[in-house]
């Protein structure tokens, strides 16, 4: 009985066993750097990086590893539409439900929505109200939530990653950044991109924006939200003389501004 049914089911044609096995690569590279996104955001908001290294964490690095799970996940879902038994259409993709998809497809399909919704926020920052904008970055955690169950119930089903071994992934994920913060020596992560470069013990500075250089791209609010603000209005609002904690962002804002505008004096200026 049990190889009648087999002969009935067609095995996947070699085209469709390679479309498959690149979505499921993707789909692990997305897993992994989703979990290290999560983890340095957290780790990065709670202050447990600079009390780890003496270096504040840059933002740009949260954004490259954002990015990456973003592109992934992408060509993870992308991926189905090159089947060749059709068994996954483009609007399966974009809907939730649709054609009768399972609910791991669509806890997939709404996270990766909203995931990509809250990169197109962070990316337009400078358009959305500080307050506000951190409001809906919370919806981030939901995305997240929703992709590992994706993940989790998609390994289940088909039998392609072990569940121990993405529970591995999800716990040890927090306790591996850590570690290589305490052991990397500061320098090092901040010559990737990830650390700034200043210890915070620096002396205050004074602050000055040339109206004329600034564009209001707000990149500036971005890296020191309590010094900078773009208001409604188009006008940027920011405290000439920022306390001594604050230095290390004020330095990464200047150094961010692709105009140049903003002009330090103090604290080795």
């Amino acid at each position: 009985m049990t190889a009648a049914l087999l002969a009935v089911i067609p095995a996947p044609s070699p085209h469709d066993s390679g479309v498959r096995d690149i979505a499921t690569l993707s789909a692990r590279f997305a897993y992994v750097t989703m979990c290290l996104t999560l983890a340095w955001g957290v780790l990065s908001a709670t202050g447990w990086i600079r009390r780890v290294t003496g270096h504040e964490a840059l933002r740009g690095g949260h954004i490259v590893l954002a990015a990456f799970t973003l592109a992934t996940g992408v060509v993870h879902g992308l991926s189905y539409l090159f089947l060749d038994d059709d068994s996954f259409g483009f609007f399966m993709l974009l809907i939730p439900f649709a054609g009768g998809g399972f609910a791991r497809h669509a806890a997939g399909v709404v996270g990766l929505e909203l995931f990509v919704a809250v990169s197109a926020t962070a990316a337009l920052r400078r358009s959305v109200v500080n307050r506000s904008w951190q409001r809906f970055h919370q919806v981030s955690y939901f995305s997240v939530g929703l992709l590992a169950i994706h993940s989790w119930l998609g390994a289940v089903a088909n039998g392609s990653l072990a569940t121990v071994w993405l529970g591995g992934i999800t716990v040890l994920t927090p306790a591996v950044v850590l570690t290589v913060l305490r052991v990397l020596p500061p320098r090092a992560l901040v010559r990737l991109g990830l650390l700034d470069g200043d210890t915070g013990r620096a002396k205050p500075v004074r602050i000055s924006v040339d109206d004329k250089k600034c564009h209001r791209y707000a990149i500036c609010q971005a890296e020191a939200p309590q010094v900078f603000q773009l208001t409604r209005d188009g006008q940027l609002r920011y405290l000439r003389k920022p306390g001594a904690k604050q230095v290390s962002q004020v330095q990464a804002a200047a150094r961010a501004c692709p105009m140049r505008a903003i002009q330090l004096q103090g604290a080795g200026q």
